[in-house]
């Protein structure tokens, strides 16, 4: 279908069901748990309420798995997991880089 020069429709999200944010948030949290015990934190791109509040079961999920607290921070962009600042004392910044890195 075409639109007129400079139009463009709007996108438009379908919500997750239960049973598919119920094997998200397991799947999820195998990948994340990885990703924390090799590089210590976890960016994805989480730009709806929706995906915010999977990527957070996930982070608790990944704190109950490796018996670590584990923080996650969302900018309405991105979201990072990551260990809490305080499980890793000689790190300053918690493992947490700005959004542009």
């Amino acid at each position: 279908m075409t639109h007129p020069f400079g139009t463009q429709p709007a996108l438009r999200h379908t919500p997750l069901s239960a049973e598919e944010k119920a094997r998200s948030e397991v799947n999820f949290a195998a990948l994340v748990a990885q990703k924390l015990v090799t590089d210590g934190r976890f960016r994805v791109s989480a730009d709806t309420p929706e995906l915010v509040e999977l990527f957070q079961a996930v982070a608790r999920r990944v704190g109950d798995t490796l018996g670590r607290p584990v923080v996650s921070y969302a900018n309405g962009r991105y979201m990072v997991i990551t260990f809490d600042q305080e499980e890793a004392p000689g790190r300053i910044d918690g493992g947490v880089r700005p959004a542009g890195e």
